[in-house]
């Protein structure tokens, strides 16, 4: 029996993300969670063969989570789930340790087919996803500016866009403020930008945040 956990903070997600793994023989959701650190405690006293995970939850993000995930069960494989567009997300989590990325559009097609996949160690990708892997490997200039980013600075740049100060960042990441104000620095500039204004309204042009 496979044993699946999920978190997304729509119950009613959840529901119809069980009602169709129930329809499979070997498959069963043993744990939900509407946010990471619920998440984060099922994983402490319920043992899973892989992990369903909404990359948009309330307090730590799917891709937060996805990183406290593979340092603390790097065997255990991920698969997001998203209502973002893949082009958006979708070779972001794989480059962070991710085993699949699906859309919410696409879930009832595709989720017993992911599932199957990412459970038997390989990735899932769909044709889009694909297609940007393969346009990474183009000139410099391809992508988006984001892409540009490490996975750190990626994540503060999602947290000020998110109003929060350097200060509340500091304090969640447990890194100084002045670690912060670097990463900021570094983020405007390769992002061309000059204030976290610039930063916030690109975040949200592109569904980021």
């Amino acid at each position: 029996m496979l044993k699946i956990l999920m978190a997304d903070d729509h119950e009613i997600v959840r529901e119809g993300l069980k009602k169709i793994i129930s329809r499979t023989i070997g498959m069963d959701v043993v744990g939900e969670a509407s946010d990471a650190n619920q998440l984060l405690a099922l994983l402490d006293r319920i043992e899973c063969d892989m992990i369903i995970l909404d990359i948009s939850m309330p307090g730590i993000d799917g891709l937060e989570a996805l990183n406290i995930i593979k340092k603390i069960h790097p065997e255990i494989p991920v698969l997001i789930l998203s209502m973002h567009p893949e082009e958006q997300y979708a070779v972001r989590t794989l480059q962070e340790g991710a085993s699949g990325y699906i859309c919410k559009d696409s879930v009832t097609e595709q989720l017993i087919q992911a599932i199957e996949i990412v459970s038997s160690g390989r990735k899932f990708i769909s044709p889009k996803v694909a297609e940007n892997i393969a346009s990474m490997f183009g000139t410099e200039g391809d992508g988006l500016p984001h892409e540009k980013l490490s996975a750190r600075e990626f994540q503060v740049m999602k947290m000020i866009a998110r109003g929060m100060t350097a200060t509340q960042i500091a304090n969640e990441l447990f890194l100084s403020r002045k670690t912060i104000s670097t990463y900021r620095s570094r983020i405007l500039e390769k992002l061309n930008m000059k204030s976290n204004a610039e930063m916030t309204h690109y975040a949200i042009k592109n569904s980021l945040v």
